[in-house]
């Protein structure tokens, strides 16, 4: 991993989430480190028994249950059971979907910005990425000629922007008449109940190739222990089964066992609370910083567990030493313009998944380094 002191242009975003993993100031990762609420610590308290429910059960039965719990919660109900491999994590997904599409294509078209892990793991299996703004995505614009796959991240992941079902429609009809995999990571999903369409009807009624990739991980506060799901149509004309071979046998039945109960416990109403904790965390954000001089808030409409703040005419070079001398971590929004960092340095994304007071102290210790620039 890096060290502290490695400039900012040439470290990833992983990087630099892993230098904050030890802070109480910790705002930089998108994953789940809120408290548990009384719903979820009962059901911590149940671990013993979901442990001995995983050892019990067939595996098979554990991973439809499992799946059918959490896309159903986001109203997914024609995802298609058959063809849902069980992933370590949403990254794992996406390397199983790189190493296959290389095997038909050398070009992506992917969006931008993104987490820049995506491009990273694209480019590493020998990709070429062609950027598509979002603003053309949305709008409607052709998908770039040459390509064999389109890939969308909805929400996106730091705007929170989400396709709407008409622009997934007509995406998906554009990739089957030019024969294009359209690729999906729907990772934060859960946080945005216009994201909870049921995207598998229309992308199975569209006829085009198809890869979904979901994730489990952002959110609840479960240390880490989750899935991520890869689906894909009958017809993708991948090799995505093999490729899952090679890398894993399988998930823990135990996890599984206890993404079910969180499913579960979010549909009885959990997920309701989690929208109005994020939404908290938002406006506390918001209104720490809303007077500083330049400041503005980039995604007035945003839903999911990130936040952007644009820092006016201040630099992330500037600002992001100073908050690591205070402990606190926050990713600089270069990375995320994989084909042209420039268009982030003058903007941080904090992360709001976190018990109000330690975003609470994040914040305010990044006003003070603001009112100093």
């Amino acid at each position: 991993m890096i060290e502290p002191a490695l400039q900012l242009s040439s470290a990833n975003l992983t990087e630099l989430e892993y230098l904050a993993l030890n802070s109480e100031l910790n705002v930089a990762d998108g994953h789940a480190r809120q408290e548990l609420s009384e719903a979820q610590q009962r059901i911590v308290e149940e671990l013993p028994t979901l442990f001995e429910k995983a050892a019990a059960q067939p595996v098979e039965d554990l991973e439809r249950a499992a799946h059918g719990a959490f896309l159903h919660l986001f109203g997914q109900h024609c995802y298609p059971s058959g063809r849902v491999l069980s992933c370590y994590a949403s990254s794992v997904a996406m390397e199983i979907l790189a190493r296959s599409l290389v095997t038909e294509t050398d070009a992506v078209a992917l969006i931008h910005p993104t987490f820049d892990n995506i491009p990273d793991i694209l480019r590493g299996v020998g990709l070429r990425l062609v950027p598509v703004e979002e603003d053309a995505l949305h709008s409607g614009e052709p998908i770039p000629k040459g390509v064999g796959c389109v890939f969308v991240t909805t929400p996106n992941n730091p705007t929170g922007r989400v396709l709407s079902a008409e622009r997934l429609a007509a995406l998906a009809d554009e990739c089957r008449s030019r024969d294009v995999v359209l690729a999906l990571d729907t990772s934060f999903r859960g946080f945005d109940t216009r994201a909870h369409y049921d995207h598998y009807a229309i992308l199975e009624s569209s006829g085009c190739r198809w890869v979904v990739i979901e994730d489990t991980g952002k959110l609840w506060p479960t240390l880490d222990l989750k899935v991520g799901l890869l689906l894909y149509s009958e017809n993708v004309g991948l090799p995505i089964p093999r490729i899952y071979s090679d890398i894993l046998l399988g998930v823990s039945p135990f996890i599984l066992a206890l993404v079910e109960r969180f499913a579960e416990e979010a549909a009885g109403g959990g997920l309701a609370d989690l929208h109005a904790f994020i939404a908290g965390g938002r406006r506390l954000v918001r209104e720490a910083l809303a007077d500083l001089p330049g400041v503005t808030f980039l995604d007035p409409s945003s839903r999911v567990s990130v936040e952007r703040v644009d820092l006016g005419d201040r630099r992330c070079a500037d600002i992001w030493p100073e908050l690591y001398e205070r402990q606190v971590h926050a990713l600089p929004c270069t990375q995320f313009y994989w084909a042209d960092p420039s268009r982030g340095e003058h903007s941080l994304r904090i992360a709001l998944a976190r018990p109000y007071t330690a975003l609470g102290a994040a914040v305010r210790e990044l006003r003070s380094v603001l009112t100093e620039h």
